[in-house]
C-alpha cells in the first residue's frame, strides 16, 4: 500500500489536512476510499468494522452520561432548595466538586505521550475555563432556585441557539434556513415564559425573583454554550490525539479550578457559618442533606464526562443537540416528583421548543446526506461519515 501514499497525501492536502507517514498508510487508504471494499483484506475490513462499532458505542455511552447526569442532578438540585437548602454557593459547589470520582479511571487509560502540542496553552485554557465555569454554575444555581423546573428547563433550551451563534464564529458552523428557524423557535419558546401567569407566587418580591432567575438562566445558558464552543476549539488546536484520558483530564482540571474558586467565595462571603444550621433544619434530615449533595455532585460529573466526550468525538453543537433530547425529561420528572404545574403557556412553549429542536435535527439529517454524496469518490466508493463530519466541524 505504500505506493498509494502520494495519492493519500495529495487528497489530504486538497482537503486542508496534514499529510501522513508510512506508518498510517494502511488505515488512511481504507478511510479515504482509495481501495474498493471488495479488494480490502479481511483484516482491514474487520478493523474498520470494529472501529465503526467502537465509535458508535462511545457515542451512545457519552449520550447516556449526558442525559442521565443532567436530569438527575437538576431534580436533586431543586429538591435541595425545596427541602430547606439556602446556600447558592453550596448548590454551585456540588456541580463541580465531584471530580475525584474520575481520578481512578486515569489508571485504566493509556498516557497520551506527545498528544499535546502546547501544554502551557492548554493549562492556561483549563484555568480560564475553570474560573468561568464557577461563575456559570452560580448563575445556573440562582436560576434553579427562583424558577420552577419546567420554566428552568425550557429557558435552558436557548443554549442550543447561543451555541449555534458561537459555533459560527469559533468553529465555522454554517447557518442554514433550518438552523435559523430553530434559533427563532427556541427564542420564542423562552420569551413566552416571561408572560406565564403561573410562574410563581404573586407579589412584587416573587416577580423580582422570577426576573432574576430568568436573566441568570439565560446568561448561564449563553455562557455554557460559549464554553462548549471554546472546548471544541481547544481540542482542535491544543489536543490532537483522540483518547478517553484527554476527556477525563480536561474534566478533572477544569472542575478542580472551579471548585477552588467556589470554595474561596463560600468562605470569603461568610456563608459557611450558616451551613450547620441549614443541615439541622433540612426537612429530610442530616442524612438526606448529605446524600442529596453527594448524588448531585456525582450526577453533574457524569454529565460533564458525557458532554466533553461528545465534543471531543464530534462537535460542541452536536453535544448541545444531544442535551436538548432531554428537554422533555425535566418537565415530566418535575410534574411527577416535585408537583410542578404544567400550565397551558408552558405546554405551548415546550411544543415550540421541540419544534425548534426537530428543525435542527432535520438540518443535521440533510448535512449527513450531503456528506454522504461528497464522500463518494470517482469509483463510487463511499467514505466514512465519521471522519467527514469531524473534519467538517474542524
Amino acid at each position: 500500500m505504500e505506493e498509494l501514499q502520494p495519492q493519500i497525501n495529495k487528497k489530504l492536502k486538497a482537503e486542508g489536512s496534514p499529510e501522513i507517514s508510512k506508518k498510517s498508510t494502511d488505515i488512511s487508504v481504507l478511510s479515504l476510499g482509495l481501495i474498493p471494499e471488495a479488494e480490502r483484506s479481511p483484516e482491514i475490513n474487520k478493523k474498520s468494522l470494529l472501529t465503526h462499532y467502537k465509535w458508535w458505542l462511545q457515542m451512545l455511552l457519552y449520550s447516556f452520561f449526558l442525559l442521565s447526569g443532567s436530569s438527575a442532578a437538576t431534580i436533586l438540585g431543586r429538591l435541595y432548595y425545596d427541602n430547606g437548602g439556602q446556600s447558592n454557593w453550596i448548590a454551585t459547589l456540588v456541580q463541580v466538586i465531584g471530580f475525584p470520582i474520575l481520578i481512578p479511571f486515569l489508571f485504566f487509560t493509556t498516557a497520551d505521550n506527545g498528544s499535546r502540542r502546547r501544554p502551557l496553552a492548554l493549562a492556561a485554557f483549563n484555568i480560564a475555563i475553570g474560573v468561568f465555569l464557577a461563575v456559570d454554575c452560580l448563575l445556573f444555581s440562582i436560576g434553579l432556585r427562583y424558577l420552577p423546573i419546567i420554566t428552568y428547563t425550557l429557558i435552558g433550551a436557548s443554549q442550543l441557539g447561543f451555541n449555534a451563534v458561537f459555533s459560527l464564529f469559533l468553529n465555522h458552523q454554517k447557518f442554514t434556513p433550518f438552523i435559523v428557524n430553530s434559533l427563532v423557535l427556541l427564542t420564542v419558546s423562552s420569551t413566552l415564559l416571561v408572560f406565564d401567569p403561573e410562574s410563581g407566587e404573586s407579589g412584587k418580591a416573587s416577580d423580582r425573583k422570577y426576573a432574576v432567575g430568568f436573566v441568570c438562566t439565560v446568561a448561564a445558558s449563553a455562557g455554557y454554550a460559549m464554553m462548549l464552543s471554546l472546548t471544541q476549539l481547544a481540542f482542535q488546536k491544543l489536543i490532537k490525539k483522540e483518547s478517553a484520558r484527554a476527556v477525563i483530564e480536561m474534566t478533572i482540571y477544569q472542575s478542580l479550578v472551579a471548585s477552588i474558586v467556589i470554595t474561596i467565595a463560600l468562605f470569603a462571603g461568610g456563608e459557611w457559618r450558616r451551613l450547620g444550621g441549614e443541615m439541622d433544619g433540612y426537612r429530610k434530615g442530616k442524612a438526606g442533606y448529605v446524600m442529596n449533595l453527594v448524588w448531585t455532585a456525582v450526577g453533574w460529573q457524569v454529565f460533564g464526562v458525557g458532554c466533553v466526550g461528545l465534543i471531543f468525538q464530534v462537535s460542541a453543537l452536536f453535544a448541545n443537540v444531544i442535551g436538548m433530547l432531554g428537554l422533555p425529561m425535566g418537565p415530566v420528572l418535575a410534574v411527577v416528583f416535585l408537583g410542578d404545574r404544567l400550565s397551558g403557556l408552558k405546554a405551548v412553549a415546550m411544543v415550540v421548543a421541540m419544534w425548534g429542536f426537530v428543525s435542527y435535527i432535520y438540518q443535521h439529517y440533510l448535512d449527513d446526506l450531503e456528506m454522504k454524496e461528497r464522500g463518494r469518490n470517482g469509483d463510487g466508493v463511499e467514505l466514512p461519515l465519521v471522519d467527514d463530519e469531524r473534519g467538517a466541524s474542524a
